[in-house]
């Protein structure tokens, strides 16, 4: 039997890079899991503390893709990823069409704070998020 996952990812504000990754990915907001109204409600049950930090949850709106946590720690990224996210550029046609396709989501990404870490003309780009986290886009 397969089991689901969830990715995690570690951030220094985690709102912001939501926003981010909702882009990145065409996640959504995942709704508080029910019989809650809000994230707040949800989280008030598990007693935290106040400075616990903030946290985003996103989810694929067809319900494919893992779901993504964003959860503030107080520590920075320091090294690199030993796992990453490939974002698959999906469409139709030939290999120019989608090296097209992957510069333009490269370029939406990078207008909303992404940087490019390393290209490998023709199958991948390498990227780091708005807080260093490397991805691919390929």
């Amino acid at each position: 039997m397969a089991y689901r996952f969830d990715l995690t990812l570690d951030t220094a504000d985690a709102p912001r890079l939501a926003e981010f990754w909702k882009l990145a990915l065409g996640y959504v907001d995942e709704p508080p899991p029910p019989p809650y109204a809000t994230r707040e409600e949800w989280l008030a049950q598990f007693d935290l503390p106040e400075d616990d930090g903030n946290g985003a949850w996103l989810c694929d709106p067809d319900g494919v893709g893992p779901r993504l946590s964003l959860i503030d720690v107080p520590e920075p990224k320091v090294v690199k990823n030993r796992m990453h996210i490939d974002i698959r550029v999906s469409g139709q046609g030939g290999p120019e069409q989608r090296w097209a396709r992957i510069a333009d989501h490269v370029d939406r990404l990078t207008s909303a704070g992404a940087t490019v870490v390393w290209v490998d003309d023709g199958h991948h780009v390498t990227m780091a998020d708005p807080e260093g986290n490397e991805f691919d886009v390929c």
